[in-house]
């Protein structure tokens, strides 16, 4: 069973002012895509340094195999989770984010202002999802049928 973390990031959300309607729907979706548990979920607010200190505590500490983000992709000048994301990852894997992009694109054109970046650190991958969860849903099945895949080959427990 592969450990998954959502980290929220919202200020609205970390306040207690916004429910986070997009958890369930993410466990929901990799516990029947690829036998994923969600092990840890955190909210926190748009602010760099505690995004980046959170992903850093799901992947040293809490031990997860996979972290999905949600929100903070966009344009708005509150909107830095890519921004963490790339201080936080060895090496970002551009096609799933390209994916997702495309998928969503066919659906709204405002996909095309998704910032989401997809990457890896040490042996967890990254991913960050829109804040909507419509939005998330389409971006996280554009791509859920090669998260496995990518984590097997990650860990090492799979060539190519």
């Amino acid at each position: 069973m592969w450990r998954v973390g959502i980290l929220s990031c919202s200020d609205r959300g970390s306040r207690g002012e916004r429910e986070d309607k997009s958890k369930d729907l993410i466990a929901k979706i990799v516990a029947e895509a690829f036998k994923g548990k969600v092990t840890t979920y955190h909210c926190v607010p748009d602010e760099i340094e505690v995004i980046k200190e959170t992903l850093f505590e799901m992947i040293d500490h809490e031990g997860v195999d996979v972290i999905i983000t949600t929100g903070g992709t966009g344009l708005s000048p509150r909107d830095v989770t890519p921004e963490a994301t790339l201080q936080v990852v060895d090496r970002i894997i551009p096609g799933f984010a390209e994916e997702m992009r495309r998928k969503a694109s066919a659906v709204t054109r405002k996909a095309l202002f998704t910032r989401a970046v997809v990457g890896t650190r040490k042996t967890t991958l990254i991913i960050n999802l829109p804040g909507s969860p419509d939005v998330a849903e389409l971006c996280l099945n554009a791509i859920i049928d090669q998260i496995e895949p990518a984590l097997l080959l990650l860990q090492g427990k799979k060539g190519v």
